[in-house]
């Protein structure tokens, strides 16, 4: 196929941010596109198969977007335009990029990074309840932390309260030294390590003490209503089908539930149920709850993470395909005899 050559011009001001430290994003659109990009003064001549090219445009074009809207061009934008790009869907890109939920304490800006982050944040702004379904790294957690310190500061709800089933514990605390916040401290820390970035660590501190943000092991909901409060159950795969209705049921008036977990990383017995698949049976065609399923492709930690997400979604739906032939054989042969 013959070879042509485009020329396009970034401002210097995006220029940097574009190829990245060293030149590595701009390395890594050449490897995996195949093409050749030379800067002459500004003017970038982008050579290579004409789909291979048109592609490359399009993707610089999205990150000159991003970078005209003030964000920061990180490894995991460039990964992700290249894999929608193979799509043909490099301008949702953008529209990803306009949805700004909440800054940091340090004033870095928190968005969605993929479509099914997008269509998550979506899901939880239209539902009273959502479950965020997925692997480690596409998050589940940290998305739904901001949404409810947004809507906390916002005045939508007038608390915070977290759940985590302590299940290596049992949720039987009583033998660890220590008052009950001490005790469960360890089982809520990815939450804690959220509220600190988003929240900063003094103004969390003195809405604990007024009791504004709760923070709790799941076996403390029991006997309560929970009204007006944005309530999020993390690690909710670790959950019994009776935990899990049990929360569900204490949901007041205007209060909104998330609910997250990932089904591959159950730590119950084996031959426990999870509260997490059954609640997915069960509540799929109830108006205002939300199923969002998140994959390898949203994983937004280092790459290398998203292909071990990947290999073991693989590995997981081969082993059932394998298991569902088995069971078919024996059941076939049983009928036989």
């Amino acid at each position: 196929m013959s070879e042509i050559t485009y020329t396009c011009e970034i401002p210097a001001a995006h220029m940097q941010k574009i190829f990245g430290e060293n030149d590595r994003y701009i390395q890594k659109l050449e490897k995996d596109l195949s093409v050749v990009v030379s800067d002459r003064n500004g003017e970038l001549r982008i050579t290579g198969e004409e789909s291979k090219v048109k592609r490359c445009v399009d993707i610089l074009t999205e990150l000159q977007k991003a970078s005209s809207l003030g964000g920061d061009i990180e490894e995991q934008k460039v990964d992700y335009a290249l894999a929608l790009s193979e799509e043909e869907q490099t301008e949702a890109l953008g529209e990803i990029d306009k949805d700004l939920i909440c800054h940091t304490i340090n004033g870095k800006p928190i968005k969605p990074k993929t479509l099914g982050q997008k269509a998550y944040v979506d899901a939880i702004r239209k539902n009273m309840i959502v479950f965020g379904l997925g692997p480690a790294g596409t998050g589940k957690t940290y998305l739904a932390m901001a949404m409810a310190i947004t809507a906390f500061k916002r005045d939508e709800v007038s608390r915070i309260i977290l759940a985590r089933p302590a299940i290596e514990a049992g949720e039987k605390l009583g033998f660890l030294p220590g008052d009950l916040q001490s005790k469960v401290d360890p089982y809520l820390r990815p939450l804690y390590d959220a509220l600190y970035q988003i929240m900063g660590a003094e103004t969390f501190a003195k809405n604990m003490e007024k009791g504004l943000i709760e923070v709790a092991p799941l076996a403390y909901m029991r006997g309560r209503t929970l009204d007006n409060a944005y309530i999020i159950l993390d690690e909710a795969q670790n959950t019994t089908p009776a935990q899990m209705k049990m929360f569900l049921t204490r949901i007041g008036f205007g209060s909104k539930v998330i609910v997250t977990g990932d089904s591959s990383q159950k730590d119950l017995p084996r031959d426990a149920k999870s509260g997490l698949d059954v609640a997915q049976k069960v509540l799929k065609n109830i108006d205002d709850i939300a199923f969002c399923n998140l994959t390898s492709k949203d994983v937004v930690r280092h790459p290398l993470v998203q292909k071990i997400v990947k290999a073991y979604e693989d590995y997981e739906s081969h082993t059932e395909k394998r298991q569902e032939r088995v069971k078919y054989r024996i059941s076939r042969d049983g009928r036989r005899k």
